[in-house]
């Protein structure tokens, strides 16, 4: 792995950090800060080494740092847990997968979807390729087996072909462009190898400007359970929960949609398929 990914993490999650927020407030007889953020000195203070080490780091001169400096330096960086598994992979504590695809699909992930019966779910490798489906999905979104091979991709659909039954607030689709830049950067880290999601990568970050945005700022963050409206033109404005389910190994993941029991889109939904 590069270490100027490394060092470009480093520095933007260090420009991020408030200086309040780490406890370094500005105060009387203190220098006024002319960068965002914590100062270099800083951050090798909180993580105790040297400054020309951390230094070195952030300009992608210094040797891999061990395992024990790359926790004090998430401790001093303040990193979720996400953010740390990402720095251990830029690290290279966590070797990528041999594959250089993702893997087939789980056994049994067809017959769960069957199984959910007017509950739209799909599933989706690490690229975003949706690579099963059930009819409550076809229903709510699209009929993607009629789409081609290279059109059947979450983040494709969403931000170039804009083929979807469903249209989502302009707010829910900058999240979502920043969520799937997260969630491919970490695929990327895992299949470094990958030519046709470096390809998916590059063609979606000139596409989109909020993708563009989370990938340059190495935004990488858990999926989160999100609460979107969708109009859907024969169903009506829909109020649904997204949620998503990782399969064990971690290359696929599982996206359904439910609605409050009780509400007028949980019985839309009742009649969805």
């Amino acid at each position: 792995m590069s270490g100027q990914e490394l060092a470009d993490f480093l520095r933007r999650r260090r420009e991020n950090l408030r200086p309040e927020a780490a406890g370094r407030a500005h105060g009387p007889g203190q220098r006024a800060r002319r960068t965002p953020g914590l100062r270099r000195e800083e951050v090798a203070a909180r993580a105790q080494v040297s400054v020309s080490y951390y230094e070195r780091l952030e300009q992608a001169r210094a040797s891999r740092p061990s395992p024990q400096v790359l926790d004090a330096l998430a401790t001093a960086l303040q990193l979720t847990g996400a953010e740390r598994e990402h720095l251990a992979r830029l690290a290279g504590q966590i070797l990528p997968d041999a594959h250089g695809e993702p893997e087939r699909i789980p056994d049994g992930a067809r017959a769960l979807l069957d199984r959910l019966g007017t509950m739209p779910a799909y599933i989706v490798n690490s690229r975003q390729d949706i690579v099963a489906w059930n009819r409550a999905a076809v229903a709510l979104i699209t009929d993607f087996g009629l789409l081609a091979p290279s059109e059947r991709n979450a983040v494709r659909l969403a931000l170039v072909l804009a083929g979807t039954l469903c249209d989502a607030a302009p707010e829910a689709e900058a999240t979502f462009a920043r969520q799937s830049a997260s969630q491919l950067r970490t695929a990327a880290l895992k299949h470094p190898a990958d030519r046709a999601l470096a390809a998916l990568i590059n063609e979606f970050a000139a596409h989109d400007a909020d993708f563009a945005a989370g990938w340059r700022d190495h935004d990488v963050r858990p999926i989160p359970a999100v609460r979107k409206r969708v109009k859907h033109p024969a169903l009506g404005e829909l109020e649904l929960d997204r949620t998503t389910l990782l399969f064990p190994g971690g290359g696929h993941t599982l996206v359904m949609y439910t609605a409050e029991p009780g509400s007028s889109s949980a019985a839309a939904l009742d009649h969805i398929s």
